[in-house]
């Protein structure tokens, strides 16, 4: 039986080639990988617990221990800058890697499943009890590179560790200018700037826009409103309605499971 959110051919076409990076171990499922593939953009898609996830996916355990694995050993990472560089050929840039970049976090709440979690006290009067999605994007608002962390990280942090992730992954090779939101102090923006050797601009309406009337209006930033789509985008998968998981490398493995399928939504 086939559900709307497995992969399409061409999908499977442009993905496969970067899950089955050479290692001394080989590929986990051979022939089989595509339908644990599928199995997890249905977890995904719909929120189900892994216990429930339908027969016709084999045991879950199988889908469990695959994605725990990607979540760790980088591969989510790796297969979300590859399809980015193909994204942005696809539309016509002239190079891979981008010359700036929109970072901004969405506070989610967390779901304890029991156990120890690392969800911890955040957002406005540090009432949220839950993690920080942090989700960069290029001009085209296609995620680059994601992350979560506690929900008690500043901002400033935030901007730091994903600006960290792109110059591991080598995507910060053209960058010139970073946008972020006013969450982030004057002072720590000069700083990363001069850490990282571009700009990293704070961005934001001095006052509100309003109209003839007096009353406020709603204007977006310009270039900054890619990456309020992006994180709108991304919650439409029901397993990141709330912060489900109780591990950093869990939560961020199904943000990155999320990108990955944006990305490949857009690319056919």
């Amino acid at each position: 039986m086939a559900y709307s959110s497995d992969l399409t051919d061409s999908q499977w076409d442009l993905l496969k080639p970067l899950l089955l990076n050479p290692s001394k171990r080989g590929p986990k499922h051979g022939s089989d990988l595509r339908h644990v593939v599928n199995a997890m953009l249905y977890i995904s898609h719909t929120g189900c617990q892994w216990r429930y996830l339908p027969e016709q996916f084999g045991p879950w355990t199988r889908v469990w221990s695959q994605f725990r694995r990607w979540s760790r050993n980088g591969t989510w990472t790796r297969v979300l800058t590859g399809l980015h560089a193909s994204s942005r050929t696809s539309c016509g840039r002239k190079e891979p890697p981008p010359s700036m970049v929109v970072i901004d976090t969405h506070l989610a709440r967390g779901a304890s499943n029991g156990g120890a979690t690392f969800h911890n006290q955040g957002g406005p009067y540090g009432r949220t009890n839950g993690a920080k999605r942090i989700v960069c994007v290029d001009v085209t608002g296609l995620p680059l590179c994601v992350r979560v962390v506690p929900a008690s990280v500043s901002e400033a942090s935030a901007v730091e560790l994903i600006l960290e992730d792109l110059a591991r992954t080598g995507a910060d090779a053209r960058l010139e200018l970073v946008l972020i939101d006013r969450g982030t102090s004057k002072s720590a923006a000069q700083r990363l700037s001069a850490t990282f050797n571009y700009e990293v601009r704070r961005v934001g309406w001095d006052e509100p826009p309003r109209n003839e009337q007096g009353a406020k209006i709603f204007r977006p930033l310009r270039h900054a409103w890619r990456v309020e789509v992006a994180h709108g985008q991304l919650v439409r998968r029901r397993r990141l309605a709330r912060c489900f998981e109780n591990t950093v490398a869990s939560a961020t493995g199904w943000l990155h499971v999320a990108s990955i399928t944006e990305i490949l939504r857009f690319l056919g």
